[in-house]
């Protein structure tokens, strides 16, 4: 894991958020990334980026939402979610003293990100997972919030991701990595022909090749 440098807590309209940095030497940006509704910050993907990434000079910030901090098993609607993290994106950018803020998450969390990315100011975006539509309901689309980012996004899906697998992602501006064999939570089978670390690598070169990509 990244130097853990500290932990902070930012009182928000939904209640207070608890951030946990991992600084990189020298950081040219900062990611700034949520977890989803089923669970919190110790999700594998979540958990090796902020491996990962520091030593390629982004500072990565896991962010656990308001309603994770007070314990509760169940996440509050999309408009509280956008509120809580409306309310401590303020501290976030002072923490950054000003580098580059990208904005992220995975699932519930990506879809958070993309909806207020341009009010907020967000460098980019990082969609994890980004739940396309229900699992069996393609009809209920949300393409429109991942259309609607209006800044530099990536989007890292599982190629077996039953809220959205890759094909099913229509045209637009953002890129796309694909983990193969991943699920919603980038798990992949034991018979799959590359390895649980495999896939995670894959996830972490993708977004370190687009991060130093990114103008500062």
């Amino acid at each position: 894991m990244g130097p853990v440098t500290h932990t902070q807590l930012i009182e928000t309209p939904a209640g207070a958020a608890r951030v946990t940095w991992h600084h990189a030497a020298r950081a040219r940006l900062v990611l700034a990334l949520s977890h989803g509704a089923g669970g919190g910050i110790d999700a594998r993907d979540l958990q090796a980026i902020a491996d990962a990434l520091p030593t390629h000079r982004v500072t990565v910030a896991l962010v656990e939402q308001p309603w994770r901090v007070a314990g509760k098993k169940v996440a509050p609607a999309p408009k509280t979610l956008d509120v809580g993290w409306r309310g401590l994106w303020p501290a976030l950018t002072e923490q950054a003293d000003g580098l580059p803020v990208v904005a992220g998450g995975r699932s519930a969390g990506a879809r958070v990100a993309c909806r207020t990315a341009a009010e907020l100011g967000a460098h980019a975006v990082l969609a994890l997972s980004f739940p396309l539509h229900p699992p069996g309901r393609p009809e209920k689309s949300r393409a429109d919030e991942l259309l609607g980012a209006g800044v530099p996004t990536l989007v890292v899906q599982g190629g077996n991701d039953p809220f959205g697998r890759p094909g099913e992602f229509p045209e637009g501006e953002y890129e796309m990595v694909e983990v193969p064999f991943g699920d919603h939570g980038f798990a992949v089978p034991k018979r799959a022909s590359l390895s649980q670390d495999e896939a995670l690598g894959i996830i972490t070169d993708g977004i370190t090749r687009w991060a130093g990509a990114l103008r500062e």
